[in-house]
């Protein structure tokens, strides 16, 4: 092992929640040896979730194509001939009755997305009675709308939206690659506004246009070294749109996208990390590995946005095969719960690794329950109670 990967597995061994990660720090990461990264990721998960818990999304557009943004992964681009058909902004009643389609199926989030620059005001009254009617089913509510004022942010937190996604997409360095129809900084800016609203965030990237391993570091700096980590970090695998400019570019490598999530999930301990786009490509193995090195989030059902997704039923069978069960964020347990359960889960663990030894024949500390819906610990009880 090199000096840089034992000295990152030392540091990183306090997973504490940090917001000045270094570039170097992360290179030493993704530089470790493939099981002991996996493993360093595993254990992080285990300290902050259920690693068995899976919080599931579905996404809906809302409003398709002719996007005037020139990003070269997408359909919707209106800059490319992908034989996309357009579609107008959908009724209210549309996305109400889609979304307790997949609360049935067994959602606990719905999305919206809508292919625009940024919302007009004239079709901001029905994006926020959307919110409304879909917050009412009792789902929590995303959307996805390009990028936002002050004013459109506030809107939509009074409405009651929990989420806005807004992607960096990419490093600081790359983006000029992908996009130029807005710059770096816009994204940057719409996600303080989201925030400054009071609104929860959704913020990944894309992995596979082309990007080298420097440029996925520097995506996960910008997203870990936010003032607060995005609640959702989702990690999408490029899908390859006949038309686009990304649509020839290489294969990645599918232990590299693993490498990736399980870089996410060190850095950003207590966020959701999200397997997105490109699950229609991957085999159910490296999709294991994903969940496995600290994966904890999916998006649900046959499409995503205008691409395809693994269909729902497979999704439940892979679910089985692996042990795994949705999470339902409706019954959290309490943060000071969870806080007391992770300070002493830590304690236990610093304990084990500096070499203490307990009495065998003498009653061991009590461990937390953890909630089968939640993946929070439950307060008040546990194993002994």
């Amino acid at each position: 092992m090199t000096v840089a990967a034992a000295n990152a597995q030392t540091t990183f061994s306090r997973t504490a929640v940090r917001h000045d990660w270094h570039r170097g720090e992360i290179e030493a990461l993704f530089a470790l040896p493939f099981n002991d990264l996996i493993f360093r990721a595993a254990t992080v998960h285990r300290q902050f979730f259920d690693p068995n818990a899976v919080q599931v999304s579905t996404l809906l557009s809302i409003k398709t194509g002719a996007c005037p943004e020139d990003c070269k992964y997408c359909s919707q681009s209106g800059h490319y001939n992908t034989e996309l058909e357009k579609e107008k902004l959908l009724e209210v009643a549309r996305v109400v009755e889609e979304a307790k389609a997949a609360r049935d199926k067994g959602a606990s989030r719905f999305c919206m997305g809508a292919a625009w620059r940024s919302p007009r005001e004239k079709d901001m009254p029905y994006v926020l009675d959307m919110v409304r009617q879909v917050k009412a089913l009792g789902m929590e509510t995303c959307m996805t709308l390009g990028m936002l004022d002050e004013n459109q942010a506030r809107n939509l937190a009074e409405a009651g939206l929990d989420y806005y996604n807004h992607n960096l997409d990419t490093s600081p360095e790359y983006y000029g690659q992908v996009i130029t129809t807005r710059t770096y900084n816009d994204r940057l800016s719409t996600l303080a506004n989201v925030r400054d609203a009071g609104m929860k965030v959704c913020c990944g990237g894309i992995i596979g246009m082309g990007e080298n391993r420097d440029d996925r570091v520097g995506l996960l700096q910008q997203l870990a070294n936010l003032p607060h980590h995005p609640e959702s970090v989702p990690i999408n695998m490029l899908v390859k749109i006949e038309g686009t400019p990304l649509a020839d570019v290489d294969d990645l490598d599918p232990l590299e996208f693993v490498r990736t999530v399980a870089v996410a999930r060190i850095l950003m301990p207590e966020s959701y990390v999200r397997l997105s786009a490109g699950r229609q490509e991957m085999h159910d193995e490296a999709q294991a590995l994903c969940f496995l090195a600290g994966a904890n989030s999916i998006f649900y059902g046959e499409r995503l946005l205008t691409t395809d997704n693994p269909e729902a039923t497979h999704d439940r069978q892979l679910f089985q095969r692996l042990g795994i069960h949705p999470l339902d964020p409706r019954h959290e347990a309490s943060d000071e719960a969870h806080e007391e359960a992770l300070r002493a889960q830590v304690a236990e663990q610093q304990a084990e690794e500096q070499g203490l030894f307990y009495d065998a024949m003498s009653k061991r500390p009590a461990k937390h329950v953890l909630d089968r819906d939640t993946g929070r610990p439950t307060a008040g009880a546990t194993l002994d109670s």
